[in-house]
């Protein structure tokens, strides 16, 4: 690089008008060179900032020599060409050798002059210090592959997580007929908050969750873990599921989370050929109900968001779901499927329900096969939940 008195040189030209010495003396390398290369001029700055001496160089070395052995085969494949084919290069990256053998990074400009016929006549070249840009430009590399290798492994954290809240299978019920589906939007490159847990409490005693938190990433997964075992322990010391979801509200107040969630709660205890149902909502689509011979119905009330407002009720329903009836939770990313303007919508769902019943497998299945049908790719999450109440068969 320049030396201080280099600089204070090419300002005392500058303030003379020497234009000899504002050539020798510049902030820049100056090179002429003949149409082939061949070196015909320089200044004193090149000479600095290589080592080399002007008897070397004048009439003895061409341009490409002073190149690495990279920098020469793009000087033939790039610079050449371009040169002679539009009279001119701008900040082409090089490296020029230095009289030790060490290199210095270089950003160069060159034109072409011609005759008035055409003829190549002289080149002229001039290289700017890039040191400190390609020193920035590597220190940038590294941020980005050290961010994008801190993305890769928080992205592997959260899918692990994920997979710790999606179990693969709901557990096998006696007396109840259970199915799930979980379907990440997209093409399941980021992690959701869609989730579902059935987990037993006593003998005939169960209880199902289905929830969305709110966005996505790293973030949502981890928040989501604490959700599905905080519910967990809760509603082991709790019975009624609105209490769940008020401490659980509570709790995510607590840790002043930036995120919410919503929720549905149901508890199943067998009675009889059925079972009763208990179930609180939290900002989450009611439960439909199916009947055999009946219109399906809503089962429930959204109720407020999780983890939004310190000054909340929830509230709970109640039921018996008897032989033959099925109850199916889902989150919004069923409703809100979209085809252009269009939305899948309750409607569809209620209707789809009907024919695809009673079974869970069915049901949940062939929901999101129409789903999947209806739009190109999820924008969100899909999750569902499906119980069905079989009826028992008549003895021998």
């Amino acid at each position: 690089m320049p030396s201080r008195d280099a600089y204070g040189d090419f300002r005392a030209a500058l303030l003379a008008d020497d234009p000899d010495k504002l050539y020798d003396q510049a902030p820049c390398g100056y090179l002429s060179t003949t149409s082939d290369g061949l070196v015909v001029k320089v200044n004193q700055t090149f000479l600095t900032w290589t080592g080399l001496a002007r008897d070397d160089l004048v009439g003895q070395r061409r341009f490409a020599e002073l190149l690495t052995v990279g920098g020469r085969m793009y000087h033939e494949t790039h610079f050449a060409p371009m040169l002679h084919l539009q009279g001119a290069v701008r900040e082409m990256a090089l490296d020029v050798l230095l009289a030790d053998g060490e290199t210095l990074p270089v950003l160069v400009n060159a034109v072409l002059e011609r005759a008035p016929d055409g003829t190549p006549l002289v080149v002229r070249v001039a290289l700017f210090d890039a040191t400190e840009r390609r020193q920035y430009e590597r220190e940038l590399l590294r941020a980005r592959r050290s961010a994008e290798a801190a993305e890769t492994r928080a992205l592997a954290l959260a899918r692990t997580l994920q997979q710790t809240l999606i179990p693969p299978e709901p557990p096998e019920i006696p007396g109840l007929d259970v199915a799930a589906v979980y379907r990440p939007a997209g093409d399941g490159a980021e992690v959701g908050g869609d989730f579902y847990d059935v987990f037993q409490v006593t003998d005939d005693d169960w209880v199902f969750v289905l929830g969305d938190v709110s966005g996505k990433g790293v973030d949502a997964a981890v928040l989501t873990s604490l959700i599905r075992y905080s519910v967990r322990g809760l509603a082991i010391r709790m019975a009624e599921p609105s209490d769940v979801l008020r401490e659980l509200n509570s709790l995510l107040l607590a840790r002043d989370v930036s995120r919410f969630c919503t929720l549905a709660l149901l508890r199943l205890a067998r009675v009889g050929a059925g079972w009763r149902l208990e179930a609180s909502f939290g900002g989450h689509p009611p439960a439909v109900v199916l009947r055999p011979g009946a219109r399906s119905l809503r089962f429930g009330a959204s109720g407020f968001l999780v983890g939004v407002f310190d000054d909340v009720e929830f509230t709970t329903s109640r039921l018996v779901l008897g032989p033959g009836e099925s109850l199916v939770l889902y989150t919004d990313g069923v409703t809100d499927a979209q085809n252009g303007d269009a939305h899948f919508g309750e409607e569809r769902l209620m209707d789809l329900l009907e024919v695809l019943g009673p079974h869970p497998d069915s049901l949940v299945r062939g929901v999101l096969a129409e789903i999947l049908d209806f739009q190109d790719q999820p924008r969100d999450d899909i999750a569902m939940l499906a119980v069905h109440v079989p009826t028992e068969e008549p003895p021998g």
